[in-house]
């Protein structure tokens, strides 16, 4: 699965970056997150429960930063399983641009899934997972600073073996909001 989208966040770029990097404020704004410890400066691990259609799991997962390039952008990129549910495993390329004295958070998303999850649906998966970014991006934005959705445009893609997760956004990524996207991808 692949999915875009991009946010205004009224903060400055670097208030945004360092929420964006805070175990803390990640775990209130994703949807099912039960705890992220950081275990370094670019390794997290993550336990979220998440509910697709009629499987709900508990993810535990690990999380990776890479490409980093403060305060405009990285790479996290996440696996996790969820017993026998299945697996998801995904990234997430976030960026950050000035806007005034708002940021604009842009974010590109791949995620697949594996198990029981795999089997539900390309459109129900699709349909949490965009869900599930809403629920993160809507979070984090009023944790962070009022904000409004600029666009979003979910790429079409065909389905793979798989399910797509990658719940946040990062998440993510949502990340974490991406292994809340991957869980829903």
């Amino acid at each position: 699965m692949d999915m875009t989208g991009e946010y205004r966040i009224a903060a400055p770029r670097e208030k945004v970056w360092e929420a964006l990097n805070d175990p803390e404020i990640l775990a209130q704004c994703i949807p099912g997150c039960e705890e992220i410890v950081k275990l370094s400066d670019t390794d997290f691990t993550a336990r979220v429960m998440a509910e697709v259609g009629p499987v709900k799991a508990r993810f535990t997962g690990k999380l990776t930063l890479s490409d980093l390039d403060p305060p405009a952008s990285y790479k996290i990129s996440g696996e996790g399983q969820g017993g026998d549910a299945g697996f998801a495993k995904g990234a997430a390329q976030v960026r950050l641009e000035d806007d005034g004295g708002a940021t604009v958070l842009r974010y590109t998303i791949h995620a697949t899934v594996g198990g029981k999850l795999a089997q539900i649906g390309a459109r129900l998966i699709d349909g949490t997972a965009r869900k599930m970014a809403d629920e993160f991006f809507g979070k984090f934005t009023q944790v962070v600073g009022p904000a409004e959705v600029v666009a979003e445009a979910p790429a079409a893609a065909a389905p793979e073996p798989g399910l797509s997760p990658l719940l946040w956004i990062p998440g993510v990524l949502a990340i974490v909001a991406i292994l809340l996207l991957v869980f829903g991808g």
